[in-house]
């Protein structure tokens, strides 16, 4: 897979404020967007994984934590590879 590198200038005050630094900051914003692209339709949950760099199940799992919920036929999925979800 190819990937094109994005640069971002953040404002140190911002770092400061996340009591964070720029790697833990960086990984957050793309999971952030992944979540909000995700959310909106406009990635698929296996390109929004990808966008986050994590795991498909990883990513669905971690959208409870955003207040964003899969679409069931992901649900369905989740349950297969061995996910839990209350009936």
């Amino acid at each position: 897979m190819s990937e094109r590198e994005i640069v971002l200038k953040i404002p140190e005050k911002v770092l400061l404020a996340e009591k964070t630094d720029p790697e833990t900051f960086a990984h957050e914003l793309l999971m952030l967007a992944a979540v909000k692209l995700y959310e909106m339709g406009r990635l698929s949950s296996g390109r929004a994984a990808e966008l986050a760099g994590v795991p498909r199940v990883e990513f669905l799992l971690s959208l409870r934590r955003y207040r964003v919920f899969p679409l069931a036929a992901e649900l369905d999925d989740l349950e297969a590879a061995g996910g839990h979800r209350s009936q």
